[in-house]
């Protein structure tokens, strides 16, 4: 792990945006929060306009997005507490906002010219996105994105907006978000620096662990323990690159590759597999929703940390800035939580609010998630 070069701070309380201790971070590592960081691993810093360039760009429209809502808000007093170059980041892209509508890759000019935008949802990601006996998609980050939708309305000024979801699985996510033939990805995403050179992310709004659900009969406290057993992999999931970086060394297993979470807890129920390493949250919500925890276990081995987010197209800038606010106005207000209890605390589920989670909230971050195993990545 490696100590973040230098941090800056910016806090102000401004009108109804009601910001708390939003943190931007400048430094070759470039991430928004460093305050709640998870444990990262040592990079290189990336050149001025590359996405981990010395100032998160994504940090900075957000702020001038937010900004240009706030009416002056105690003008001077708030833009002299900035770092001399965020001010002037912050000048020139304020100089240049007005285009934006109009740059290429820009989708909040084609979402107001045709009032219609359309979300990636998956299909059993319980509770964060799936479908409902109706087949209608529902959960946790269906909810935030919709929310996200009504941003989007007040910024174009629209009356009425059309929403289209379209299912799509682990390996189609990206390549669909980056085809065009969805805006936004509302699922169960993994923000990691590999994806971040693909797509880009909204703040985190949920911390979930790899770990591995199994026959109670098997319990699974060291990679080494999965030995000879068939696996029971996502194709396009952090748990399927973890787990092919395994093989290669101490992990000897048997894959089988499916291309929902539902195939594979299929798969597990029927004997065909004997373990399926997930996200601890989304083998919580299958095993809890088929009221099966008393004949599964969901391993106490955590072998990552896999901060979710919002997903849009790579340079999506205003649409990003967007999303954000949505977050930050769910956060600062004290809403998430309503949301969260919502989805992770009902009769047949009880995920309780993790530390990492609670501070994202607090102190929105875009922190990449990380391999717990030392020499591994997601």
């Amino acid at each position: 792990m490696d100590a973040h070069a230098g941090r800056w701070r910016c806090e102000t309380q401004c009108n109804r945006m009601q910001f708390q201790r939003t943190r931007f971070t400048s430094n070759r590592m470039g991430a928004p929060d460093a305050s709640a960081r998870l444990p990262m691993q040592k990079e290189e810093g990336g050149e001025p306009g590359s996405s981990r360039s010395w100032i998160d760009r994504q940090s900075i429209i957000f702020l001038v997005g937010a900004t240009a809502r706030l009416q002056v808000c105690r003008g001077v007093q708030v833009m002299s507490s900035f770092h001399p170059r965020v001010l002037l980041c912050l000048l020139l892209l304020g100089s240049v906002g007005a285009a934006w509508p109009q740059s290429r890759g820009d989708t909040l000019a084609r979402i107001r010219d045709s009032r219609t935008i359309t979300i990636g949802v998956r299909e059993s990601a319980r509770p964060f996105s799936f479908l409902n006996a109706q087949k209608q998609p529902i959960g946790y980050s269906v909810d935030l994105c919709m929310n996200a939708v009504e941003e989007i309305k007040r910024e174009l000024k629209l009356g009425e907006l059309k929403v289209q979801f379209k299912v799509v699985s682990g390996a189609e996510r990206i390549p669909k978000l980056q085809s065009g033939e969805i805006d936004l990805e509302c699922g169960s995403t993994t923000n990691t620096q590999a994806r971040q050179q693909k797509v880009d992310f909204s703040y985190s709004f949920f911390v979930a662990s790899m770990r591995v659900l199994t026959p109670r009969s098997l319990h699974v406290e060291s990679v080494k323990d999965l030995n000879g057993l068939p696996i029971a992999l996502i194709q396009g999931t952090t748990s399927e690159k973890l787990f092919r970086q395994l093989a290669d060394g101490e992990l000897r297993a048997k894959f089988q590759s499916y291309t929902s979470n539902a195939e594979a807890y299929q798969a597990l129920k029927e004997g065909r597999a004997r373990a399926f390493p997930q996200d601890d949250s989304l083998l919580l919500g299958l095993a809890s929703a088929d009221r099966a925890l008393d004949s599964l276990e969901v391993s106490p081995l955590a072998l990552s940390v896999e901060p979710y987010a919002v997903m849009v197209r790579k340079g999506d800038q205003a649409l990003l800035a967007a999303v954000d606010r949505s977050l930050m106005r769910l956060y600062a207000s004290g809403e998430i939580n309503a949301l969260y209890d919502k989805w992770f605390m009902t009769d047949t589920l009880t995920i309780r609010m993790s530390r990492l989670t609670r501070d994202g909230f607090a102190r929105p971050n875009k922190e990449a998630g990380v391999a717990a195993l030392l020499g591994f990545s997601l």
